[in-house]
């Protein structure tokens, strides 16, 4: 048997007898982390665990290196979250006063007529694009709140709306010149 298949062997009978105490160590580590979340890590770690290349050293101490490793991930994890949390604050800010500043604009720059075609070209968005728009800018719904109704993350839904915006605005620069 290849050291390989022996690392393999080994790895896989070490997460079948310990996975729930494997479990129990990142809930600890994680304060509001539903089993969910322990369960991901744990497996993202296998994965990556399972993955090792060929030529990588044997593992000798599988408890060790195992904890380790998901002791490490939990780290990034939290790194993570943290700077989302940070950077979503920061972008709720931003886009709030980016779309206060673009509703001023588009009343006070733009022609009455440029506000009428304003509609249908939004309504020309892709879906998700357009029901961003709606829902945020015109709606008043937060990040937070369609997420939550939604399941998708807030960042992809802030991109979707950087990226509808954009798109809008490449649009009515068309429009007006």
């Amino acid at each position: 048997m290849t050291s390989k298949e022996t690392n393999q062997n080994n790895l896989s009978e070490f997460f079948r007898d310990e996975y729930h105490q494997l479990k129990g160590y990142v809930r600890s580590k994680l304060e509001d982390t539903a089993d969910g979340d322990a369960e991901d890590i744990i497996q993202d770690v296998a994965l990556r665990l399972f993955s090792r290349p060929e030529e990588a050293l044997p593992i000798t101490n599988i408890g060790g290196f195992v904890y380790h490793s998901l002791k490490n991930k939990i780290i990034d994890v939290m790194r993570t979250k943290k700077r989302i949390d940070r950077d979503e604050d920061l972008a709720e800010k931003e886009d709030s006063s980016f779309s206060d500043h673009y509703q001023e604009t588009m009343n006070e720059g733009f022609p009455e007529e440029l506000i009428r075609k304003l509609r249908p070209i939004i309504l020309s968005l892709k879906p998700p694009y357009r029901d961003i728009i709606i829902a945020i800018d015109y709606e008043g719904y937060s990040y937070r709140e369609i997420s939550e109704q939604t399941g998708i993350s807030i960042g992809t839904l802030m991109s979707r709306r950087h990226r509808a915006l954009a798109q809008l605005h490449k649009k009515l620069n068309r429009i007006k010149n």
